[in-house]
């Protein structure tokens, strides 16, 4: 029954739930007119099959085939005196598959009819329905309730207080179906989501939400009304899409990188339960568990206890001054203007070309180089041993102490887990490698190897405030390490997130965890940052530096700004570079716009820095776009104790 009991991991962190049970039979050759329930009798290993499926798909929590269980429902086929062995056998073959690695739901779907006044079946008559099913599916061992598809509260009350009536305590998940939410967000008939979940709040269930529905689209609009109406745990699991019949076969088309990316969306609304209904595939919940695990990333090894085995607490290290551990520290620290530089690490064993680039930007005059850690997941070589050889081959050249170029060593929290994590990262500190920015990382269905497992144990909040343990002497688990690093920490941040709330609060949880300093995505319009600046100005200041991008053709413009979340472009740089002519004036004034942005931006009093991106490798590029900074003078607003405010008036 997984690692906690359902409540308390509830309460912790995001839970998946698997997909579809009904779509994955009828993918299989079972007829429609069938039983599906009855299945899991007559074909018991079918049932089994798809419940594993999901398990290896990394859902955590496993619906019974018993949605249509009931003895009203199980009454159309004639098969209402075998709802006990059809309840109780689909338990059994739920944790069969589940074992210990997933929590059993025993899966409880409407009686099918519509009740009195209105239709024929009385509300007392689905209540005793509801309680017969829910009495076998609790003695059978299940880890609690999911209702699931109800469209009336009405009939899903009875459901609540059926199973209430067979245990108090028993954890409950309940769902309605909102059908007719449009884009428009109209309801054109039943309970609206707000009455819904205002009403579901006074029954006590662990978790409300949607289910079904037409697909990710509205059933992301279902949940957005009910965040303004209710604290409660949310639950959105939509269908793969509406369907559509083909050649005779219902179908759901919905690709899964689509159903992926609507769960990471539930999941930064702040939905507390995610996962898929009809035409949900194992594979979808793959990848939903990959992007949802990229927002989420839990912590799974946290301090225990504040005492070690003699009873004594650890004692924490005073951290080593942040000027004291690395030049680039102590550059932002004493109020230079810095410029980062990114490097591109190489996708096979020459890193030559990086090196060579490394050294012409080290006579340029840029104080440190950026080495990202699979970007886009795409295996690279190693950050680390790519700055090892970048200062290796750049040291001795300026003076005879000079100790090479600097870098930044980007750090992913999707490839490791905890233990490699603080392993790498005591590594880096002993190497003198003291400039770690924490990135939570791409899933790895973006990249070379979409197959890869994703690990996110923690997410970069959680390795930044991991860090900061380590420079105070304890190690992950809270307990003394032998020593303290001196490790400098950063983060990311993209100023033209799509949701800019979400960014903004994520930004402000990042400096309370330890951030040191930031770098931005890259900026192309000047007053999306300072946007950005003013709302994030509420949180303690730290160094940032802005990310600039010279562009170099139009058509380059144009996919930043239409395929990339997160890039915008100005209308005034596109009419810029459609007005230019060919890709060599065109790259010019890609470059242009660049020098403009940084020069608007240089003086800003939160600005501590520049971070440019090499468009396609080229640092020649790079150069030009930093030729504004030459002669610029005075501090930035950033002393050795922080964040210096500036003279009014």
């Amino acid at each position: 029954m997984a690692e906690l009991p359902f409540r308390d991991a509830l309460a912790q962190r995001v839970l998946l739930f698997d997909g579809a049970m009904g779509t994955e039979i009828y993918a299989r050759g079972v007829f429609i007119n069938r039983c599906y329930d009855e299945l899991n009798l007559s074909q018991a290993d079918t049932v089994t099959e798809i419940h594993a499926a999901y398990v290896r798909a990394g859902a955590d929590v496993v619906t019974t085939n018993t949605f249509g269980a009931n003895a009203i429902r199980l009454g159309a086929y004639g098969l209402e005196g075998r709802a006990r062995d059809i309840n109780a056998t689909g338990v059994k073959l739920a944790r069969a598959a589940a074992r210990d690695k997933a929590w059993v739901a025993g899966s409880m779907g409407p009686t099918g009819a519509l009740l009195a006044p209105v239709g024929k079946v009385s509300p007392g008559e689905a209540y005793q329905a509801f309680r017969e099913q829910a009495e076998v599916l609790i003695d059978a061992g299940v880890d609690l309730i999911v209702l699931e598809t109800f469209c009336h509260l009405a009939e899903l009350w009875q459901a609540v207080r059926a199973v209430r009536s067979i245990r108090a305590d028993q954890p409950i998940v309940a769902c309605m179906s909102f059908p007719f939410i449009g884009p428009d967000q109209s309801q054109m008939e039943g309970d609206t989501p707000e009455v819904a979940v205002r009403t579901v709040e006074r029954w006590k269930v662990d978790a409300f939400g949607t289910n079904c529905g037409n697909g990710p689209r509205g059933v992301q609009n279902v949940l957005e009304r009910m965040l303004g109406a209710t604290n409660m745990k949310l639950v959105a699991m939509p269908n793969a899409g509406l369907p559509q019949v083909v050649e005779g076969r219902t179908l759901y088309l919905a690709a899964p990188e689509y159903m992926a990316e609507h769960a990471r969306r539930f999941v930064q609304l702040g939905a507390g339960i995610v996962g898929g209904c009809c035409g949900t595939t194992p594979g979808m919940i793959k990848q939903m568990r990959s992007f949802v695990r990229s927002v989420t990333a839990e912590r799974r090894m946290v301090v225990q206890s504040s005492d070690d085995d003699t009873g004594k607490k650890p004692q924490l290290a005073q951290p080593l001054p942040i000027v004291e551990r690395s030049e680039f520290a102590r550059k932002l620290y004493s109020g230079t203007f810095c410029v980062s530089v990114e490097l591109d690490p190489p996708r096979g064993v020459d890193a030559g070309k990086a090196v060579e680039g490394a050294d012409m930007l080290r006579e340029a005059g840029v104080d440190v180089v950026n080495i990202a850690d699979g970007p886009r997941a795409v295996a690279r070589m190693g950050p680390s041993a790519l700055a090892q050889l970048v200062r290796a081959a750049t040291r001795g050249h300026k003076s005879a102490d000079d100790p090479g170029m600097e870098s930044v060593v980007h750090y992913c929290c999707r490839d490791r887990n905890l233990l490699g994590m603080q392993m790498d990262l005591l590594g880096s500190n002993a190497l003198g490698l003291r400039n770690i920015l924490a990135v939570t990382g791409d899933p790895p269905k973006m990249g070379t190897y979409p197959d890869a497992t994703a690990v996110f144990d923690i997410d970069a909040i959680g390795l930044i405030s991991f860090i900061q343990m380590l420079n105070r002497g304890l190690d992950f688990s809270g307990q003394p390490v032998g020593g303290k690093t001196g490790l400098f920490v950063g983060a990311g941040c993209n100023p033209a997130h799509i949701d800019l709330d979400i960014e903004v609060e994520r930004f402000g949880r990042k400096v309370a965890a330890g951030a040191e300093f930031f770098f931005s995505q890259p900026v192309f319009d000047p007053e999306v940052l300072i946007k950005f600046l003013e709302r994030t100005d509420k949180f303690p200041k730290v160094p940032f530096l802005v990310g600039i991008m010279p562009l170099v053709s139009l058509k380059n413009a144009e996919f930043l700004h239409n395929e990339v979340p997160g890039m915008q472009v100005p209308e005034r740089i596109l009419q810029r570079l459609r007005d230019a002519g060919d890709r060599d004036a065109q790259r010019e004034v890609g470059i242009a716009c660049a020098q403009e942005a940084l020069r608007e931006l240089m003086n800003h009093p939160r600005m501590a820095g520049t971070y440019v991106y090499p468009p396609f490798g080229s640092y020649k590029a790079v150069l030009r776009v930093i030729e504004v900074l030459a002669g610029r003078s005075g501090p930035t607003n950033f002393g050795p104790n922080g964040w210096i405010e500036p003279a009014s008036g």
